[in-house]
């Protein structure tokens, strides 16, 4: 018989019975207790979530019934959930319906409320009737005028880290995992999508029903609303966008299923069946998010030549890592993102090539340098490390290039250490023994010992493990990249600081990558006749290329070069992805004519930005503090 925790999915190891047990399994087991959620899964658990819910436009809310199965401990009498912002109407016990009684906890900032539900030791299922907040911080409703085709209104969700509470009475922890259905109301000119089982057309009632058979924690739990259509790539590929914007999101993303054959052809089989993609309207926060069987993500990578598609591999990659074996907290992030950033390189480099991947290594690398000296310097230096400490605070304090490329840069040295093949046999098998399951950094130090080090003569401490995952900054055994197409740039760079014309400079098929190479290196110090030189020859000002765009115009805010004055507002106004906007504000509030600048455009923009994005510009610029002395 299997034990609670392996039924909540909250185990740090594979929940086989005895005689399934293998050799290479991990060994530790015990309950992992989220210091971000109320939940208390050792006493009950949910494992299977039953939404049903209406989706109301006008009042800006979802009203739901969340009809939860749990499994109980013996002797246990309540059922803790987490919730943000909800209106609790009532609950209920069994299918029959008895009325139940709960009770809701003192709030906190991050982590909103527990609702405390009375249980009896028959009680396999509760039912919770609410309705969402006016704030409920991971939905964005956007107007008409906020999408692409300007006529209907639009809705998505963004759950991870916390966010799903605030609009699902769940358990909000990624070391719980549940499967779940639903059937949403839309009204009918618009289609719903979940993380789930998805329908390729419209259908005339505004009734979908949706099915997640594999079980996922809350943060994978999504819901987007619109007019939409879908435009398959293959027999397991597809993408969805508004009409407008489809034929050019199915150009861009042509790749998606020799993505997907790369990434199976290195880490095992593709475990959730389908793999499409949703295309956001712009004010969605991120590059993209792992959503299960539906990655959602920004038209900023609709570049119009493919050429910021490693951001779908890093999302694909999800399903393996991440998705398929999840950091069991918060704390532990990096071996979701540190995991995914390396087999992100490595489709890329099956794609396009060993050059190709260099360039995403040594773009990371600067990343990360820069993120290091910037945590350094606002005193959170402790947040460099790998494994973090986010005791009292947000989760998504802890969601930096840290855990991406540091981590990244881990596994590319645990690789030079054994040899690609053994590193990547060791990385399969690790997907496959712990599928959908949840792993510690504790733990898959154990399991990285027992299954790839000590076969191989190796040790932890040997290898200096603990000072990389456990300590700040970079250790001196960081693997050094180089690129030899980077280097080409360099090159350039150094003709045009020598007297080279721009115009005459050889750019030819220059990437997005070494275009942003050019850029981040250009002299710290421009006059207005260089910045101007460089915008007339290559056109950095009206590139319809993001990534170009954002780098260029930190160099614009720093040398005050107005003739990219207007593309940055309009930028700013209808771009809501945190990578791009927390650089730029952070920029402009560098000086006070920039913050100026940066608090006008912000006033408009503001309502254009999901809470994920606008709670960290708040912050940026001083929001709260400049309104009040405004006023």
């Amino acid at each position: 018989m299997l034990s609670l925790a392996c039924i909540a999915g909250v185990m740090i190891t594979s929940c086989a019975g005895p005689s399934e047990q293998t050799a290479n399994e991990p060994t530790i087991s015990k309950v992992v207790q989220d210091i971000h959620s109320y939940a208390r899964p050792d006493q009950a658990i949910v494992k299977h979530l039953n939404w049903d819910a209406q989706v109301d436009f006008g009042k800006k809310e979802i009203v739901a019934v969340a009809r939860l199965d749990i499994e109980a401990a013996s002797g246990a009498s309540e059922l803790v959930l987490d919730t943000k912002g909800l209106q609790i109407e009532r609950v209920t016990l069994g299918e029959q319906e008895e009325m139940g009684t709960f009770e809701m906890g003192e709030f906190n900032e991050h982590m909103g409320s527990a609702l405390k539900i009375n249980i009896k030791p028959d009680t396999k299922r509760v039912n919770v009737y609410y309705r969402t907040g006016a704030d409920a911080e991971a939905l964005q409703w956007l107007s008409p005028e906020q999408t692409a085709g300007k006529e209907h209104p639009f809705l998505f969700t963004q759950s991870q880290a916390i966010l799903a509470r605030s609009w699902v009475p769940i358990q909000d922890s990624p070391g719980i995992r549940f499967t779940y259905e639903a059937t949403v109301q839309v009204p009918p000119a618009l289609m719903a999508l979940m993380s789930a089982e998805n329908p390729m057309q419209r259908n005339e009632s505004g009734v979908y029903k949706f099915k997640m058979d594999q079980p996922i924690p809350a943060y994978l739990l999504a819901l987007s609303v619109g007019d939409l259509e879908f435009a398959p790539i293959s027999t397991r590929t597809g993408v969805y966008a508004e009409p407008s914007m489809i034929k050019e999101s199915a150009y861009e993303f042509a790749e998606l299923d020799k993505m997907l054959v790369a990434a199976e052809e290195l880490y095992g089989p593709y475990r959730w069946e389908r793999y499409d993609l949703i295309v956001l309207p712009p004010s969605f926060p991120f590059g993209g998010m792992e959503n299960p069987r539906l990655t959602f993500a920004t038209p900023t990578i609709l570049a119009g030549d493919r050429s910021l598609t490693s951001l779908v591999a890093h999302e694909l990659a999800h399903s393996w890592s991440g998705n398929l074996v999840t950091n069991a907290t918060w704390n532990d992030f990096w071996l979701n993102e540190g995991f995914t950033v390396y087999f992100e390189r490595r489709i890329m480099e099956a794609l396009y090539g060993k050059d190709y991947a260099d360039m995403l290594a040594v773009l990371g690398r600067q990343d990360l340098e820069a993120t290091i000296a910037q945590l350094k310097e606002e005193n959170r230096a402790a947040d460099t490390k790998l494994y973090l400490d986010l005791e009292g605070r947000s989760p998504d304090d802890g969601m930096t290039d840290i855990a991406y490329e540091k981590g990244y840069y881990l596994l590319r040295y645990l690789e030079d250490q054994v040899g690609r093949e053994k590193w990547d046999a060791f990385l399969r098998e690790y997907f496959s023994a712990n599928a959908f399951e949840t792993m510690t950094t504790e733990a898959f130090l154990s399991y990285l010992s027992e299954n790839l080090l000590e076969p191989n003569n190796l040790n932890a401490e040997q290898l200096g493990l603990k000072q990389w995952i456990y300590e700040e900054g970079l250790p001196a055994s960081v693997p050094a990249v180089t690129s030899e197409r980077f280097q080409q740039v360099e090159q350039a760079l150094q003709q045009w600081k020598g007297g080279t014309p721009a115009s005459q400079l050889n750019t030819k098929d220059w990437s997005s990558h070494e275009w942003l190479h050019f850029i981040r290196n250009l002299p710290q110090e421009l006059n207005q006749q260089q910045l101007a030189e460089l915008d007339a020859a290559f056109g950095f000002t009206n590139s319809g290329n993001s990534e170009i765009l954002a780098a260029w115009f930190i160099h614009a805010i720093a040398h005050e070069y107005e003739p990219a004055y207007s593309a940055l507002d309009r930028f700013l106004n209808k771009v809501g992805r945190r990578k791009f906007l927390a650089p730029i504000y952070r920029k402009l509030a560098e000086t006070e004519k920039g913050k100026e600048l940066a608090l006008n455009i912000y006033r408009r923009a503001r309502t254009n930005y999901h809470f994920v994005s606008s709670s960290s510009i708040d912050k940026i610029i001083g929001y709260q503090e400049l309104e009040e002395k405004a006023e």
